[in-house]
């Protein structure tokens, strides 16, 4: 299993959604989050400088059985992209276990409906 975690553009976070509900991937969770980038620069705006250093992204994470990693990945990519400076990053993260709190499911099986895939 695998933890991706991808800091997308806020304004790319819906067909990053839509990539990944078409690739199968129906669970995520996601978080509006900050961070400080290269850019240093004020901009003024009615006689005040603002900072424009601290950057508002979109944190998307999901946990994903090994075999979904690359569709996940691609997804996000393909559907984040916009060729410019600061399209983000994907990080992908090694996971020990899980577990369904309902049944005691763990490993792989936590993550899915084995009853669906009959």
């Amino acid at each position: 299993m695998k933890k991706i975690e991808a800091i997308i553009r806020k304004t790319k976070f819906e067909e990053v959604k839509d990539a990944l509900l078409a690739a199968d991937i129906e669970w995520f969770s996601y978080y509006d989050v900050r961070g400080v980038g290269k850019a240093r620069q004020g901009r003024i705006y009615r006689g005040v400088v603002y900072d424009t250093s601290v950057i508002e992204r979109t944190l998307v994470s999901i946990i994903v059985r090994d075999k979904n990693v690359e569709r996940t990945v691609e997804a996000i990519q393909k559907a984040a992209y916009t060729g410019e400076i600061g399209d983000g990053r994907i990080f992908i993260i090694n996971v020990e276990d899980a577990i369904r709190i309902r049944t005691g499911d763990r490993g792989d099986t936590a993550l899915y409906n084995a009853e669906q895939e009959k």
